[in-house]
C-alpha cells in the first residue's frame, strides 16, 4: 500500500491523496467521518474483502464483523444491503488510509466497546446475537450517540457509533449497489434537467462528484 503524500511527485501542482479524499468527503457531505478532521495520507484503489485484509490491519473476522454491523444499519430489503456492498471492507480501508493513528485507536476502541455492550446485554458477541438483538442494541447506541453529539464540546471526539454509522452510510451510498439500486443514477455527462418531477416515496437521486 502506497503511503506517499503525492502520487505524482514529478508534478508539484497535482493533488495529493489527502486532498483527493478530503474533496470527496466534502462533496459527499461527510466532513465528520474523521474524528478531528485530520486526514492521514494514503488511499486504496480496491474495496473488496480480500484486498482489504491484505492492505489494512483488519483481520478477516473484523471485516466480517463490520459487515454484520453495517447490514444491521442498512439491511437488505427490496435492494441489497450493506453486506452485499462490502461495506466492511470499505470501512477497513477508510480507517486505515484516512485516519490518524490516534483516530484509528479510537475507532478500534469503539468496536470493542460495541462488542462489550452486546456481551453485557445478551451474553453473546455481536456475531452470535439474533437479528432482533442486534437491531435493539444498535438502536440504543444510536440514541446514545445522538444525545452525546448534541451535548459534547466542539473539540471532543465523536461517539464511536456515530463514526460507524456515518462510515456505513458513506460506504453504502457511494458503492455501485448503493448508487444504482438504492438510489437512482444517471451517468453524466448527459442532458441537464433542472426540474424533475418527484413522487413521494420514490428513491432519491445519486450525487455526481
Amino acid at each position: 500500500m502506497a503511503t506517499s503524500e503525492n502520487t505524482n511527485s514529478g508534478q508539484p501542482n497535482s493533488p495529493s491523496r489527502r486532498e483527493v479524499i478530503r474533496n470527496a468527503l466534502l462533496l459527499s457531505g461527510y466532513t465528520s467521518l474523521v474524528g478531528t478532521g485530520t486526514l492521514a495520507t494514503g488511499c486504496a484503489t480496491t474495496l473488496n474483502r480480500s484486498d482489504a485484509v491484505t492492505s489494512t490491519a483488519f483481520s478477516v473476522d473484523e471485516i466480517q464483523w463490520l459487515d454484520e454491523v453495517a447490514e444491521t444499519i442498512l439491511p437488505e430489503t427490496d435492494t441489497p444491503g450493506a453486506k452485499a456492498a462490502e461495506v466492511g471492507a470499505f470501512i477497513a480501508i477508510m480507517v486505515t488510509d484516512t485516519y490518524s493513528p490516534e483516530e484509528q485507536a479510537l475507532f478500534h476502541a469503539g468496536t470493542r466497546a460495541l462488542e462489550s455492550e452486546c456481551v453485557a446485554t445478551y451474553g453473546t458477541g455481536f456475531m452470535g446475537a439474533t437479528a432482533s438483538q442486534r437491531l435493539s442494541l444498535l438502536e440504543r447506541l444510536d440514541q446514545e450517540q445522538i444525545t452525546y453529539t448534541l451535548n459534547k464540546p466542539a473539540d471532543s471526539a465523536p461517539h464511536y457509533f456515530h463514526t460507524i454509522k456515518q462510515l456505513t452510510a458513506f460506504g453504502y451510498f457511494t458503492s455501485e449497489i448503493g448508487y444504482t439500486q438504492a438510489l437512482r443514477y444517471v451517468e453524466s455527462p448527459g442532458r441537464f434537467d433542472p426540474c424533475v418531477e418527484y413522487t413521494p416515496g420514490e428513491r432519491a437521486w445519486a450525487r455526481h462528484a
